[in-house]
């Protein structure tokens, strides 16, 4: 396992960063709040990738992309993730108990559901992804109120499985939501550390 520091935002870093890991060897990772003028038309293009299928904003114009995360505002934050001053994936953090997946399982206070996106990259870096991963549920667990990390990604979606998997994420069911089916998964913060001892 790669060793990692975690540190709070210094005064070398822009104001609006919240979170900092530094990888040794790989580089520096910030989180910041979504800024919906300045973020928007990239995630617009991220959304309309073949990759991001399971997004379903595919055909979506900005306006209608700006439009969906005022919605997401309502109930989740939103982020935007940085890696050595790149734009580098979107992190949506949610409650469980005020969402339609808590309406399909025992959703307890201390839920804390996630959904990611990665940004398309030209160079390909080892373990990238599975870096971002960490770096996520580093911040995540770092609030002490967080008991378990909750995620419903499309059955179909295996990629997402097996990144799950890796990080401690245990399987429970098969949801049959509106819009999906979906696998519903918790990570304690004890099953996440616990994966990490076995990377």
């Amino acid at each position: 396992m790669m060793n990692s520091l975690i540190t709070h935002p210094e005064n070398d870093v822009a104001s609006d960063v919240i979170f900092v890991k530094t990888m040794p060897g790989l580089g520096v990772f910030e989180l910041r709040p979504l800024d919906m003028e300045a973020d928007i038309p990239l995630i617009h293009n991220w959304v309309n990738r073949d990759y991001a299928v399971y997004w379903e904003m595919s055909g979506f114009s900005v306006e209608e992309v700006k439009n969906t995360y005022y919605n997401i505002l309502e109930k989740a934050k939103v982020y935007i993730g940085i890696f050595n001053h790149d734009v580098a994936f979107l992190l949506e953090c949610y409650d469980p108990q005020n969402d339609l997946v808590g309406k399909y399982y025992d959703a307890k206070k201390g839920d804390k559901g996630m959904h990611i996106l990665v940004a398309p990259f030209e160079k390909s870096i080892p373990n990238f992804t599975w870096s971002i991963f960490t770096v996520i549920l580093d911040f995540i667990f770092s609030d002490a109120a967080t008991q378990r990390v909750v995620v419903e990604p499309d059955a179909r979606n295996h990629k997402i499985h097996l990144l799950n998997k890796r990080a401690g994420f245990v399987f429970q069911r098969i949801l049959d939501l509106p819009h999906k089916k979906a696998h519903l998964e918790f990570c304690t913060r004890t099953d996440y550390y616990k994966a990490l001892q076995s990377v």
